[in-house]
């Protein structure tokens, strides 16, 4: 139409410019690449934040826990089986929190053997003064102590077999730290008759046979314990200047067996320190963050192992299954026709096999590590669903103008699949190796908690080892399952969050829906 129709001056239209050229205005903003951009939409989902700082913790726990203590894998101490965690700072302020301790609730007579050993060693084994209360049972009236007793120092005393050189070097390294290792042995013949008691190096003290053929304590006429220590003889080898009670020497301190054998009496906290003194392996005292298990091995150190054997693990798996699946995936998708019918079918045929019956005839009929075996397992099932994922990308943007122009350049089959396609399908695919570490963790972890994979051995653990241990002691004691359930559910429920914020920040168009 004419301009005169819609009653528009000729003067109104005028060139812009009657000299130079025209240009486009500069942009004010800098360019943005890929992964930034995701990045910035990763960093508006506060909950996957919150979820990578916690992962990131566990992830440093697992790589640094096991420098944090003094203590090995294969370490372990039947003395100190069942102790409890134990924070030194909380029992020094005296908060009964994490100090070592356990409320008890027990008869008379066990009273008295945790007050006779914390008399003997004179550490601290009753936490807090006892409340006594009546109870009836069958007619019977009977008196319980409940009170808050150190699981540490209620290991009280021990009876150990040296040589008669080695009972010499104790004697030497208790004159030179002047401290009491060696107690007097006590008398063979006054030595309770109860046949659970006959070997209990913490009965000191005279007893009887009591109802129901129990030790019974006996007391002096002020009520005190009577020591039945075995009167000096002069045959016991004790040149140590260090006397139980004082300025001369009572008693005997050992007991000859048979050969050169000596049965000793000790303080067991100060024998362990003097073990690891002479094994110089850093242990100066007994005291485990997290506590013992059944075997006496520290918990901190076992769930710390374990953790690094875990993603150490996931993260070998998930990068070889990207490595190979994405290879597989990228031919089978970037070519087609009878080159992917074929490759497909290999994978249907692959994927098909449970998991559980690869991992089954592996376990059976090769002779090899359970490490080696896991590891196969994970692969020969595990890379498909890459190549799976893969092969979807290809498709989907195989076709698309830039692609067709690179080929119509000239451009070489490997260069448009890996230089054009594969890094529009890198986000979907790094979503997916992420969400495979948990997976894989999740699955060793069963298997090992169900005794299909045996990963105790030496120096190498597993979080499901240590779960199945502690189910045992779930209500008595607890503190043996109670960390390793923690990390277990707040590494799944974490990579969950995170995968779904790497799924959003990748994918901007699948946010709110699952892949």
């Amino acid at each position: 139409m004419r301009a005169e129709e819609y009653k528009i001056s000729s003067e109104k239209f005028v060139f812009r410019s009657t000299s130079g050229d025209l240009h486009d205005n500069k942009l004010e903003t800098k360019p943005v690449t890929y992964f930034r951009d995701a990045l910035h939409r990763f960093a508006k989902n506060k909950a996957s934040i919150v979820a990578s700082v916690i992962i990131a913790f566990l992830v440093l726990f697992a790589i640094i826990g096991p420098f944090l203590t003094p203590y090995t894998v294969a370490y372990e101490d039947a003395s100190y089986a069942y102790v409890l965690p134990k924070n030194k700072l909380f029992r020094e302020m005296g908060i009964h929190f994490w100090d070592g301790g356990q409320n008890k609730e027990v008869n008379k007579a066990t009273y008295e053997q945790f007050r006779a050993i914390q008399q003997e060693t004179g550490r601290e084994v009753i936490m807090t003064e006892p409340v006594v209360t009546e109870t009836v049972y069958m007619g019977k009236t009977s008196e319980l102590y409940s009170f808050r007793l150190d699981t540490y120092n209620a290991v009280g005393v021990k009876y150990v077999l040296l040589t008669t050189a080695e009972y010499q070097a104790l004697q030497a390294y208790q004159d030179e730290k002047q401290v009491q290792v060696i107690l007097p042995i006590t008398d063979p013949d006054l030595r309770p008759q109860a046949k659970q008691d006959v070997n209990n190096a913490n009965i000191w003290y005279k007893t009887k046979l009591g109802n129901g053929m129990k030790t019974t304590t006996v007391y002096d006429a002020d009520g005190n314990f009577i020591p039945i220590y075995q009167a000096n003889d002069g045959k016991d080898l004790y040149t140590s200047t260090m006397y139980w009670e004082g300025d001369e020497k009572l008693y005997n301190y050992a007991e000859p067996m048979a050969g050169d054998i000596w049965n000793i009496r000790v303080d067991y906290r100060e024998y362990y320190v003097y073990q690891h003194y002479l094994a110089d392996d850093g242990i100066k005292e007994p005291i485990f963050i997290f506590g013992t298990n059944n075997a006496g091995k520290d918990v901190f150190t076992g769930l710390a192992s374990g953790a690094r054997f875990s993603f150490i693990l996931a993260i070998i798996v998930s990068v070889v299954n990207l490595f190979v699946g994405a290879i597989y995936g990228s031919i089978e998708g970037y070519y087609g026709g009878k080159i992917d019918i074929m490759m497909e079918r290999f994978v249907e045929l692959l994927s098909s096999i449970p998991f559980m019956i690869v991992i089954t005839l592996l376990k059976y009929h090769f002779d090899a590590s359970h490490v080696l075996i896991l590891f196969i397992s994970f692969f020969l099932t595990g890379w498909t669903g890459m190549a799976g994922r893969t092969r979807m990308q290809f498709y989907r943007f195989k076709n698309q103008e830039y692609v067709l122009v690179a080929r119509t350049l000239g451009a070489k089959d490997s260069r448009i699949m890996f230089k054009h396609i594969f890094p529009n399908a890198i986000g979907t695919l790094i979503t997916g190796s992420v969400l495979v570490i948990p997976g894989v963790i999740f699955s060793e972890t069963s298997l090992s908690y169900l005794g299909i994979i045996n990963l105790n051995t030496g120096n190498l653990t597993s979080v499901g080892t240590l779960l199945a241990t502690g189910q045992t002691y779930l209500f008595t004691y607890p503190h043996m399952i109670l960390f390793p359930s923690i990390f277990i559910s707040l590494l799944m429920l974490c990579f969950n969050l995170f995968g779904n914020g790497l799924r959003d920040a990748f994918n901007p168009s699948l946010r709110g829906t699952e892949d």
